[in-house]
């Protein structure tokens, strides 16, 4: 048997994308997904705040998630639950084998004209950040914290200090305030938060958690079980200002120091990687170097609300269709996207197809305000102008190119950001 797709993960992106193919006319497909049933990181969010965007009403992540899966029940799409994709590979007449090991079929070799990369991301580690000190108990990821807490039921701690002000690591602070412990504080080593301030503000603010900007774990101390933390002051080069440290009593650590797009089978099956964004190098059609295999939600790069993943994630899907509909795979333009030193990353990186708008998905480096996004072709003349009073890293930003401003570009744009307020090195 030979799908029409493959989706890889089971997850907001993966769902969406299934709802959306599925829509479009696509009935051979399958969803694969490790975990013991679908839906993902969601599923371990119980707070609210999802799907504001995409529904117009607040929900918890399950709710959000139980959308999708209802449609993936009720249309009898077929999904694989406790199945791990091991390699992903092309093959001669252009279509995808993806093996797969699966607890209740074993070993499977799928075939797939088309496979979408949903597998979202994992949480940067304590030992990728080179936090000094011995390996006691009590230091835990935020994600991993909030699956004992809301999944497994079990209190991680009493005391907690959290190092990075991710949106993961907020939520976390309140929820852990909620359950009886005392987060003694949020430190952060930017002089600027790294998540959303609607969650500074509910998750930190209102409950009296202190905030530390500029600050560090320089330390973490205890053998057996997490006895305290030195904290200290860092300069804008990241290091350590001597005189500032200060010991904190606590019994816990949590990590909330961002994402990383999950792309270990992509690597293997020859997708090229994008050096800031971690993840696939894709076209405007969000399909990777590889013809047929395409990338969204956060294997693609990281967002800061779901609701933008299941947009991407429908976006993937027709383009999917697209491609399964179209007489040629032929590419008519190439067209690079770069940006400046004020801009972290752009999403897509190649426009390949001219016939349609073009969204640029990207992220500032560090916050400015009364700021221009301009996008200019390789002489520098302009082809458009969004104007921002307030922008920062935590926050995606989205710009949108009419197809009729690009007829005469033929091999670079560049995005760059023009004010008074932006950083400089």
């Amino acid at each position: 048997m030979v799908y029409d797709l493959i989706i890889i993960g089971g997850g907001p992106a993966g769902l969406t994308a299934a709802k959306e193919a599925y829509e479009e006319g696509v009935r051979n497909m399958l969803i694969i997904e490790r975990d013991k049933e679908l839906g993902g990181i969601l599923n371990q969010c119980i707070h609210n705040g999802f799907g504001i965007l995409k529904f117009n009403e607040e929900l918890t992540g399950p709710e959000y998630a139980g959308r999708y899966i209802d449609f993936v029940e009720d249309k009898n799409i077929d999904y694989l639950l406790h199945s791990i994709v091991l390699d992903l590979r092309e093959i001669e007449n252009g279509n995808k084998i993806v093996e797969c090991a699966s607890m209740d079929d074993g070993y499977l070799e799928l075939e797939a004209k088309t496979v979408i990369l949903a597998m979202g991301a994992r949480e940067r580690t304590r030992m990728m950040i080179e936090t000094p000190g011995f390996r006691p108990a009590g230091v835990f990821n935020a994600g991993l914290a909030q699956k004992y807490l809301n999944i497994d039921g079990y209190k991680v701690g009493k005391k907690v200090v959290i190092l990075g002000s991710g949106d993961i690591g907020l939520i976390m602070a309140r929820r852990l305030t909620l359950t009886g412990a005392k987060v003694e504080r949020v430190v952060e080593i930017e002089p600027y938060t790294n998540g959303l301030q609607r969650n500074v503000a509910q998750c930190l603010d209102d409950f009296g958690i202190p905030l530390q900007l500029s600050h560090t774990i320089a330390e973490i101390k205890g053998k057996d079980r997490v006895e305290s933390v030195v904290i200290a002051e860092v300069d804008k080069n990241y290091n350590i200002i001597e005189g500032t440290e200060e010991e904190v009593e606590c019994d816990t650590v949590l990590f909330s120091v961002g994402l990383i797009p999950e792309n270990e089978l992509s690597r293997n099956l020859g997708v090229d990687i994008d050096k800031a964004t971690k993840g696939p190098i894709v076209n405007n059609s969000l399909e990777t170097n590889i013809p047929g295999v395409f990338a969204c939600g956060n294997v693609l790069h990281i967002h800061d609300v779901v609701d933008l993943v299941s947009d991407e994630a429908e976006e993937a899907a027709k383009n999917v269709v697209s491609y399964l509909n179209a007489e040629s795979k032929e590419k008519k333009s190439h067209i690079l996207v770069k940006h400046d030193k004020n801009i972290g990353y752009v999403v897509p990186q190649v426009i390949e197809d001219k016939n349609k708008h073009v969204e640029l998905k990207f992220r500032v480096r560090k916050p400015s305000g009364g700021v221009s996004f301009v996008v200019e072709d390789k002489d520098g003349n302009e082809i458009i102008r969004k104007k921002r009073w307030a922008t920062q890293p935590s926050e995606m930003e989205k710009l949108i190119i009419p197809k009729t401003k690009l007829e005469k570009i033929e091999d670079t744009i560049n995005i760059r950001v023009e004010g008074e307020d932006i950083y400089e090195e």
